[in-house]
């Protein structure tokens, strides 16, 4: 059994409370963008370089495409490396194309503010 102090509880009360607040005040969902890649994968470095001043936009999620449980995208990726999907669509291929990610995001964006 865990026992607390007072104090304690109070500082967890208090952060869970503050947790909720945030969690609730923002409405804005952000998309996932997905990158096959490899090790060693030089070009998927590259993206990820080109990509660090909008990572605020959007959650990177990186797919090893090498990895057993990974097969099928070896199969569809292999020679395309770096791939993109975005929110589960494809968006580009071996390099990163900004007008195309702004155009999407701003799309994205855009529907979730209601318009």
């Amino acid at each position: 059994m865990l026992w607390f102090q007072g104090n304690s509880v109070q500082l967890a009360k208090c952060c869970f409370r503050l947790f909720l607040r945030n969690l609730s005040a923002s409405k804005t969902v952000l998309p996932v963008l997905t990158l096959f890649t490899k090790d060693p994968c030089p070009l998927c470095d590259e993206a990820k370089e080109v990509l660090e001043p909008y990572k605020n936009r959007f959650i990177l999620q990186e797919v090893d495409i090498t990895l057993p449980e990974n097969s099928v995208w070896y199969e569809r990726y292999k020679f395309d490396i770096p791939v993109f999907h975005l929110n589960g669509q494809f968006l580009m291929m071996h390099r990163v194309n900004i007008s195309k990610l702004e155009k999407q995001l701003q799309k994205l964006e855009q529907q979730g503010a209601g318009g």
